[in-house]
């Protein structure tokens, strides 16, 4: 049985849609894997896909790269079918499992992905790339002999070849340390400033939340939530901090935060702090996921 359809009041972007899927179907035999799927992310937007592992998320961004073939439905990139020549020729690609040749050097893995694109950017493109992932000194170091997470930062960089206006990222940051992550999400957001739209999937929700302007979480192959990360969350209470304590007022909103204050001084107490508690998206997702029917 599939997911009821998600409602979300979130205002949509101006411009066409960078991605545009609709009623996508996608199934291995007898087993299903997506189960009429809307996903849309728009130019200057970042949507993270989420969701448990065997809930297609996998399946959804190779059906969009054009790698599998839906069984029905539509996905359009800018308007051009995934799998298309003018689809393929608008979109980069970080797959979660990539193997690069052990004995190629940075520069030459990505001049090979600059013929296998069509970029004409030369070595000007391959050393911009490498700097804005941190590897600028990493051009002749052969692949075999690079950390995980500078390998990864590698496949984000292969992935930009040619200046793509849609970027689909397969757990970008897994084999990244904090530093990587961090840098990982400033180029994210700078590509966001310049109209590149992005649909990150990823298990790291605090990553998630931290980047993503959009969230659409999926289970069991259909969409059982989408929204903001505020959308997704909800008020949890109000925690004040007075001359006698720390303590919760479960039932509070951020608007009952004056007359909390003024009952409290009224009684004489002294108030240093008072912060408004909402859910995280990882407790949003958890409940969304749970409360996804069985198949």
């Amino acid at each position: 049985m599939s997911a009821p359809a998600v409602a979300v009041a979130t205002a949509a972007p101006d411009g066409a849609a960078a991605l545009d899927v609709r009623g996508l179907v996608k199934s291995y035999g007898r087993r299903p894997a997506l189960r009429g799927v809307d996903v849309t992310v728009y130019a200057g937007e970042l949507v993270g896909l989420l969701g448990p592992n065997g809930a297609g998320k996998s399946t959804l961004v190779k059906t969009v790269c054009g790698l599998v073939r839906p069984g029905a439905g539509s996905v359009r990139v800018f308007g051009a079918r995934a799998g298309s020549r003018d689809a393929r020729g608008r979109l980069g690609y970080l797959a979660e499992l990539f193997r690069y040749p052990s004995w190629s050097t940075a520069d030459e893995l990505l001049a090979l992905h600059q013929r296998l694109a069509g970029s004409e950017g030369g070595v000007a493109e391959r050393r911009r790339l490498l700097e804005l992932v941190g590897l600028a000194d990493a051009m002749r170091v052969r692949v075999e002999a690079m950390s995980k997470g500078m390998q990864q930062r590698l496949g984000l960089a292969q992935a930009l070849i040619g200046s793509p206006d849609l970027l689909l990222l397969d757990e970008p940051t897994s084999a990244l340390d904090p530093a990587g992550r961090r840098l990982v999400r400033e180029v994210l957001a700078t590509l966001r400033d310049q109209g590149v739209a992005v649909l990150l999937n990823s298990h790291l929700l605090s990553e998630v939340e931290l980047i993503c302007d959009r969230v659409v979480i999926v289970s069991q192959g259909s969409v059982v939530s989408a929204g903001t990360p505020a959308e997704l969350s909800h008020a949890l209470g109000v925690r004040i901090e007075t001359d006698t304590g720390s303590r919760v007022v479960e039932d509070a909103r951020r608007e009952d935060i004056p007359g909390l204050v003024a009952q409290l001084v009224a009684d004489g107490q002294r108030v240093y702090a008072v912060e408004p508690l909402r859910s995280t998206l990882e407790e949003a997702y958890l409940e969304a996921v749970r409360g996804a029917p069985p198949s």
